[in-house]
């Protein structure tokens, strides 16, 4: 199995995005430290739920402060930006990390930010595959060029020139549908358990998908027991949920999306591994038996204590890491 840490960058009530930011790097130094094998960061915008406009410059900070562990973007959101320019930003950070850089993306949701951007709602509603197609030919040879509704332009040489294959992040059956028909690994979300997991795994190989190497993500934080660590996510994390998921502004009219957060808090301390160490592994391998997902990041964040995180990351890799890989 493979497990990494899934870096969300949140802002807790008191926080600075600024100090926020510098606090990840280092919950990315610590979990190489620990012996993670990747850390993927997350994108959002005019939020606090996450404060990290740009994983790949996160990502790219990151690579030069450490030596070994994987670094992924989960995701950069495609809808929002030119797949081109993306897929030379991915090239950079895969030859100056020596490799060890892999580009997650999505489609994102109908937020403000394709306003802000100016790429539009169509883009996000009818344009994911062709942004999807343009970014996999401009990772896949020396040159690219399109011809399409939302992407026209003559063909031009790729400087620098990378082989690339992106993982998709998967919340729909039509996204399932793109990822499966190119034969992209997907990325799974924490907000669904092992069973919805597994029907989005099963929708996708019914559908021809042939890639290997899903990820899926879950919360992750170990304590002396499962009710002391479970007691304490539900006290830390609806301070950091509740102006968080409130941050999501739709782009045009239709009506935002709302959770109860104590019930959201409870289901994610219920279904990911949230306990002792032992409950935290039985957890992880227990997802992976039932998905047949063998590579699952956590992010560690839920305490809104860079400290405490740190620290749950070093007995994480300490107590729960050598009783998965055992």
């Amino acid at each position: 199995m493979r497990i990494g840490v899934f870096v969300v960058a949140a802002q807790f009530p008191g926080q600075a995005p600024g100090q926020v930011l510098a606090d990840a790097v280092e919950l990315i130094v610590a979990a190489e430290e620990a012996g993670f094998d990747d850390a993927w960061i997350a994108e959002h915008h005019f939020m606090s739920y996450g404060v990290c406009p740009s994983p790949i410059t996160l990502a790219a900070v990151a690579a030069g402060r450490t030596r070994r562990i994987g670094l992924g973007t989960a995701v950069s959101v495609l809808s929002t930006q030119h797949p081109v320019a993306l897929a030379e930003q991915a090239a950079m950070l895969h030859h100056l990390s020596g490799g060890r850089f892999t580009l997650g993306v999505g489609r994102g949701g109908p937020w403000v930010d394709l306003e802000v951007f100016g790429t539009g709602v169509e883009r996000f509603e009818r344009g994911f595959g062709e942004s999807l197609d343009v970014l996999l030919g401009a990772l896949s040879g020396s040159r690219i060029g399109a011809d399409g509704e939302f992407f026209r332009f003559r063909e031009v040489r790729m400087v620098p020139e990378a082989r690339l294959r992106p993982i998709v992040a998967c919340t729909s059956e039509p996204t399932v549908a793109l990822a499966a028909e190119r034969g992209l690994p997907m990325l799974l979300g924490m907000h669904i358990g092992d069973e919805e997991k597994a029907a989005l795994v099963a929708d996708y190989a019914a559908r021809g998908g042939t890639a290997k190497g899903h990820v899926a993500a879950a919360v992750g934080y170990v304590a002396d027991s499962t009710a002391q660590a479970v007691r304490e996510l539900k006290e830390s994390m609806p301070r950091w949920l509740g102006p968080g998921l409130a941050g999501y502004v739709p782009v045009d009219g239709r009506p935002r999306p709302s959770r109860d957060v104590g019930e959201y808090v409870d289901l994610l301390t219920r279904i990911h591994p949230v306990g002792s160490a032992e409950h935290c592994a039985e957890t992880i391998l227990r997802t992976a038996e039932r998905t047949g997902i063998g590579h699952l990041i956590l992010m560690v964040e839920g305490l809104g204590d860079h400290r405490r995180t740190v620290a749950n990351i070093r007995r994480f890799g300490a107590e729960v890491l050598p009783l998965v890989r055992r």
